[in-house]
């Protein structure tokens, strides 16, 4: 499976990164939401792990963008963030995430979460 996970911190990155080569999935990575919408039309990615807080483009802009693009509206999109707070499950949700995972990555059951998806 190939993920295109856009993240601009660097732990948070790595440690995905790491859990999913680690599990045989190949990783390309975006630092912010241009970057991403970009990566998503090009790289066609199986799935994209999208953080929501990302410099340029926020991740509910991008990922709106990635699913009003007929050639990336297709591949499901993670919200991957740290916001916990009421409510923010179903903003994502409207963007257009097709799942969500909270911050910081549970090891045991990250890639799991992922692969379901997909």
């Amino acid at each position: 499976m190939k993920v295109l996970i856009a993240e601009d911190n660097a732990q948070n990155m790595y440690m995905a990164r790491f859990l999913l080569e680690n599990s045989g999935h190949s990783v390309i990575e975006a630092g912010d939401g241009e970057q991403a919408v970009r990566l998503a039309g090009e790289c066609k990615p199986d799935v994209i792990l999208m953080d929501m807080q990302l410099p340029k483009l926020d991740g509910y802009g991008a990922t709106t963008l990635i699913k009003a693009n007929e050639h990336s509206c297709h591949i499901p999109v993670i919200a991957f963030t740290a916001l916990a707070m009421k409510g923010d499950e179903e903003k994502t949700r409207k963007a257009g995430c097709d799942a969500y995972i909270s911050k910081p990555i549970d090891p045991a059951t990250f890639v799991q979460q992922i692969e379901a998806v997909v």
